[in-house]
């Protein structure tokens, strides 16, 4: 009996006579196996969707799908997209030790395939590699292909991040509007941003935030997007800064803030003085009265005016800073900042009492480029700072 897609969609879909969402009940689910898979997939792609009772009814739902696999007559496997469904509902969380339980010598799929998802989803990620390593996605049907290339995304990933983002291109162009495609663009977000290729990490995100910014999944798409941006320089050239800020609008509010100070954090150890200053800025703005994190947007704004164009001004920022509320990895940037800004305006040796006692006036702009030695011991303070205090992660 051919299965009825729709009606079992719906039923997964319950709803109170109030029109509130009921506790999701699994729906019976009969026909072939691929029929049983597309049906498993179809709900899944609700997840994508922000489909909260999609998200609650599939682990049930794979597990009825598990159950008619074993019950299935051992001739419904010579089918090849019945082959192929074992491998896609592998792929799709389901669980091995009931494929380890179907007639073998009866499905009808490619040995690499088969055998390669079933070591991806037992953790035998080496021998998952070797298995999948030379499979071309796009020669497969776009449902199996389409979960192939995610899986090899990220088996990929640490050792060969371009054939790894190729791959989640692959994923995404095969699938889309699919949970595939949702999960393709989590993964690929990161490994382009280490990659530091701006355009498509923008890419990337807009087409999260147009598609999927309602997933189930969408706080580990941000988390990601987060570190691409902060553990490279995206974010560190000032002529991009405003491209940066809208796609930074589309986060809330707390986190926003937070990427702010790490960006101006960055941008200061790293010389980015215009970037500092725009961070810090933005950061004021979201920032509380009074706060921690307002101390250390006026620490930033206040060192890179100092340091730039308005030293008077950023000197007097920073020395009005309530140091208590800095975290202890901030204050001896803080101290050196000071310092720094205090010898720029130190007299030459060699001359006169009265020049050593009335410092020279501000100058309409600071040069720091224009002096080698003061750029130079700028840069040995810096660098010798970030070691102090770069961030120990495990």
């Amino acid at each position: 009996m051919i299965w009825p897609l729709l009606r079992t969609v719906l039923l997964l879909l319950p709803f109170t006579m109030a029109g509130a969402l009921a506790e999701p009940a699994p729906a019976p689910v009969s026909g072939e196996p691929y029929e049983l898979v597309r049906a498993l997939q179809a709900v899944q792609d609700g997840i994508a969707i922000g489909d909260t009772a999609a998200h609650g009814s599939h682990i049930a739902l794979i597990r009825q799908v598990g159950e008619k696999f074993l019950a299935a007559d051992a001739d419904v496997w010579s089918n090849p997209r019945n082959g192929q469904a074992v491998v896609i509902y592998l792929l799709s969380g389901g669980a091995p030790q009931v494929v380890r339980k179907l007639p073998r010598d009866k499905l009808n799929v490619d040995e690499r395939l088969f055998n390669g998802a079933l070591a991806y989803v037992e953790g035998r990620q080496d021998e998952a590699r070797e298995l999948l390593k030379d499979v071309k996605p796009r020669t497969l049907p776009s449902g199996l292909g389409g979960q192939v290339a995610l899986v090899q995304g990220a088996l990929f990933a640490r050792a060969e991040a371009s054939l790894a983002i190729e791959r989640l291109d692959d994923a995404r162009l095969l699938l889309p509007g699919t949970l595939v495609e949702e999960a393709a663009l989590r993964r690929e977000i990161l490994l382009v941003g280490q990659a530091e290729e701006f355009d498509k990490f923008e890419f990337l995100t807009l087409a999260y935030i147009r598609h999927y910014r309602n997933s189930i999944y969408a706080g580990d798409f941000w988390q990601r997007f987060s570190t691409g941006l902060t553990q490279s320089s995206l974010a560190l050239d000032d002529r991009r800064f405003a491209r940066i800020t809208t796609l930074l609008e589309q986060i809330d509010r707390a986190s926003r803030l937070k990427l702010y100070l790490v960006i101006a954090r960055a941008a200061m150890l790293r010389g980015q003085l215009a970037v500092t200053r725009l961070a810090g800025e933005h950061a004021l703005t979201l920032s509380a009265d009074a706060s921690a994190d307002r101390e250390r947007a006026h620490f930033f704004r206040g060192a890179s005016r100092t340091l730039t164009d308005e030293y008077d001004g950023g000197l007097a920022e920073l020395k009005a800073l309530d140091r208590s509320k800095l975290p202890e990895r901030d204050v001896p940037l803080l101290n050196a900042t000071v310092q720094l800004a205090l010898d720029v305006r130190k007299p030459f040796a060699g001359g006169s009492a009265a020049a050593a006692d009335k410092p020279p006036a501000t100058p309409a702009r600071l040069d720091l480029a224009s002096s080698t030695a003061t750029i130079a011991r700028a840069q040995k303070q810096l660098g010798e700072l970030e070691l102090l205090t770069r961030d120990r992660r495990p």
